[in-house]
């Protein structure tokens, strides 16, 4: 079911006279058009810890209140903790409902990683407890009879994905901080399971533990052990996490973990997004 009429929603690039683009701007336009066609209930929903060889990937869904707007929601990706941490107690307080859901690795391994996270974005979804009648989603649909609307780079064009990011990724960081104190050799609190290079040598080191993601091939290959005989159906390839040396995407990274040089999230042409049923 497309999104229709005048109510087609806009990319936020903005292209400068020399050609290049400026950062994406975070706005509530996609919550104003889905009000403006009916829908009363529009929750933003979003996913961390694709990326991370460790643990599962959670995601969060929230209502925002248009009556109650919060300054500074933008990707959790790009923001330090402290600012995070500000946040989260903002969207909490102002929101008019949200929940946080789950995959654990085990799901994970069995499903992939991509399937995970459309399971737990589901899962935040369902444990609203206002049930919404719009989704605006980061990247991908879930399996619910909703409309939707999937946003590449959502996290950063979308107020009420970005809220939702921001609620994931501090969830997400505080229970990396309790598994932190069960395998300390892991560093799991600073690297938050990603593969950067202290994960990666303990890795080398001690081995992995049964709650990482033997899916991910740079954890298979510091396994003595064969704990993973492959997914249970024929998923797509999750090759775009990885590089040919097992090192990861950027964009699967947070900024505050990642060596990138560049602050602002860049994104090229799209196509026009619509809004559709899962399953349509």
């Amino acid at each position: 079911m497309a999104q229709g009429g005048d109510g087609k929603l806009e990319s936020t690039r903005r292209k400068t006279p020399g050609g290049g683009s400026t950062s994406i701007r975070c706005v509530s336009s996609y919550e104003r058009i889905a009000r403006e066609q009916g829908f009363t209930r529009i929750a933003g929903v979003d996913e961390v810890g694709r990326g991370s060889l460790f643990g599962p990937v959670f995601a969060a869904a929230v209502l925002l209140d248009p009556l109650r707007p919060i300054r500074g929601l933008r990707d959790s990706k790009i923001l330090d903790a402290k600012t995070r941490a500000e946040l989260v107690e903002h969207i909490k307080s102002r929101c008019i409902c949200w929940a946080v859901g789950g995959a654990d690795v085990f799901e994970i391994d069995q499903i992939n990683i991509l399937q995970a996270s459309r399971l737990a974005m589901r899962r935040a979804v369902e444990a609203l407890s206002l049930a919404p009648d719009y989704l605006l989603i980061d990247a991908v649909t879930v399996d619910l009879p909703l409309m939707q609307l999937p946003l590449i780079d959502g996290d950063a064009r979308c107020r009420a994905i970005a809220a939702a990011s921001i609620i994931a990724k501090v969830h997400r960081d505080n229970c990396l901080n309790e598994w932190d104190r069960v395998f300390p050799q892991y560093n799991l609190a600073a690297n938050k399971g990603y593969s950067t290079p202290d994960h990666k040598r303990a890795l080398r080191k001690h081995g992995p533990t049964l709650l990482h993601r033997f899916s991910f091939e740079p954890v298979r290959a510091t396994s003595i052990n064969v704990h993973w005989t492959g997914y249970i159906t024929d998923p797509p390839s999750q090759g775009e996490l990885f590089d040919a040396a097992g090192m990861p995407s950027q964009l699967e990274v947070p900024r505050d973990l990642a060596c990138a040089e560049s602050t602002s999230v860049q994104m090229d042409d799209e196509l026009p997004h619509h809004a559709a049923r899962a399953g349509e």
